[in-house]
């Protein structure tokens, strides 16, 4: 294996030679790794693979990574989910805000997480991020017990803007570790795992986190006393399980293959040679304004936002008034609250099965058109059996509804697989963020209290919304495969022009690894459709 000491030496006609030069020349042999150019893996592994393990060794490595990665990653989610959701808990037992006052108390995490997405996310590209991550989650932690201290329409509002600014650093962290660590035909499976635990919190709080959430509310229902409210009790525990986590991911959580502690050096090399051939890449520190620019003119960017926002706004409304709309059915409170819970299976076998298949046949967007249909007809099913007085089947209509959260984690797992170029990568993921907290901020205001307790509005809207989505989805899927085959036809005219052999191609593509390119920049990269 080449030292990295071999790898600085530089002639001095290269050390003037321009950046564009540099990535245009494929026989260069400067080393970007002391550069802003370079990817932090090349500190660990040359710019050509130098170092061979068996299918075995990766297997095994493989195992040790999904012990330690997925399952922080699902506490993250966890926990992320039980605080954004927490006001549709408190909503039913006692919350002291009702009207047009709750709906901007819960419009304010939203305008939180919109102001401090770009800044969070270009904070995190200077720092280690799984610390990062782990410090904003003990803010958070803290933060959500403050609003058992909390009486005033200001006070909640305040605290509710505060903790969306802290968590608006989860998911592009969470898809940027993911893209890291995992190949592209690995990336769909693993980010089901953790989303499973709670849809991000962007989606209809039918997960496995509403089936602990529900009963953890209905245990509480039951206390009487006068000591203190009911959903102070809420604000208090699930603070204090935020900061425990918030712990556990500064502890063990890794920044990077390069960075991992919990991996020995020659597993970490591993890890980086197991994903060269993706070209994603891994991280780099220095913010390139070239990137940022491809990423505003890149069509699939804006398409992204719009699938985004399609699904962002059913959830602005459904994440905290889907506990009001089952109540409307003629159940208790108490009732409620558990009836909330079954939903939680049929929408987390929808996100683990769509996350398979993704994987499986090498897809991102038909998996997301697989989980809206169901929700387009439940949708259809609450606005045609309104006020007929048949709960079951008004029931089964909203575990339906439940089903399209599962589009927000194809699209995770699309950023991850789409994308690269470590600026370029972070931008993408803050736009998707910040469509998500404008869809969520629309979609508090689409059930409004003149339209209780039916919500008819609201639910056309989100038929509409998510019927757009299916051609969006489309769309993307066609892009894609358009722009592989120009990818490939430009590559056999490089090939044909050069003489390459395969092993030529193969070495130039190990060599476009880790240089810090982007998906365009990069010939030897290969979008998922």
């Amino acid at each position: 294996m080449a030292s990295l000491q071999d790898r600085k030496s530089l002639d001095t006609d290269e050390k003037t030679r321009s950046r564009d030069e540099e990535k245009d020349a494929y026989d260069v042999t400067v080393s970007v790794a002391e550069s802003t150019e370079g990817d932090e893996a090349l500190k660990l592994v040359g710019k050509e693979r130098t170092a061979q393990f068996s299918e075995e060794y990766n297997k095994k490595l493989r195992r040790k990574l999904d012990m330690i990665i997925p399952p922080l990653c699902a506490a993250v989610y966890f926990t992320q989910f039980l605080d954004k959701t927490s006001l549709n808990y408190a909503s039913i037992m006692g919350f002291p805000i009702v009207g047009q006052q709750y709906n901007l108390v819960s419009l304010a995490f939203y305008l939180g997480f919109l102001v401090w997405e770009f800044p969070t996310v270009y904070i995190s590209q200077k720092l280690r991020v799984g610390k990062y991550l782990g410090a904003n989650i003990v803010v958070w932690g803290i933060i959500l017990m403050c609003h058992a201290a909390a009486s005033s329409f200001g006070a909640f509002f305040a605290l509710r803007f505060l903790l969306g600014m802290c968590e608006s650093c989860v998911a592009p962290i969470l898809i940027l570790i993911i893209s890291m660590f995992y190949k592209k035909d690995e990336q769909g499976t693993r980010v089901s795992w953790f989303y499973v635990m709670n849809g991000k919190a962007w989606l209809y709080p039918d997960r496995l986190t509403q089936v602990f959430g529900g009963f953890v509310a209905y245990g509480i229902s039951f206390y009487d006393g006068n000591a203190i409210a009911s959903y102070k009790i809420v604000y208090l525990l699930l603070g204090g399980l935020a900061i425990l986590v918030g712990v556990c991911v500064i502890i063990w959580l890794p920044d990077s293959p390069v960075h991992a502690r919990a991996l020995t050096t020659e597993e970490r090399i591993a890890a980086l040679e197991r994903v060269r051939d993706d070209q994603g890449g891994t991280e780099n520190k220095h913010l390139k304004k070239d990137q940022i620019i491809e990423a505003l003119l890149d069509i699939r960017t804006w398409l992204i936002v719009l699938t985004t926002m399609m699904t962002s706004i059913p959830n602005g409304g459904l994440s905290n008034f889907s506990n009001k709309i089952i109540k409307s059915f003629g159940y208790t409170s108490r009732q409620t609250l558990i009836l909330s819970t079954p939903g939680g299976a049929v929408a987390s076998l929808t996100t683990l099965l769509c996350g398979w298949y993704s994987d499986k046949k090498n897809e991102r967007m038909i998996p997301i058109i697989f989980c809206l249909i169901p929700t387009i007809v439940g949708s259809a099913m609450l606005i045609g059996l309104n006020n007929s007085g048949n709960k079951g089947a008004l029931l089964f209509a909203t575990y339906l509804i439940g089903t399209f959260g599962s589009a927000l984690s194809s699209v995770y797992a699309y950023n991850a697989s789409n994308t690269s170029g470590h600026t370029k990568k972070n931008t993408i993921n803050a736009i998707t963020l910040v469509a998500f907290s404008v869809g969520n901020v629309v979609g508090t205001e689409i059930f409004q209290p003149k339209d209780a307790p039916a919500y008819i509005p609201g639910k056309i809207a989100i038929m509409v919304l998510l019927t757009v989505q299916l051609f969006i989805s489309l769309l993307l899927r066609w892009i894609n495969i358009r722009l592989n085959k120009q990818k490939k036809a430009q590559l056999e005219a490089e090939k044909t022009k050069n003489g390459w052999t395969a092993e030529d191609v193969q070495r130039e593509r190990e060599r476009h690894a880790f240089m810090d390119l982007t998906d365009k920049q990069n010939p030897f990269f290969v979008y998922t459709a």
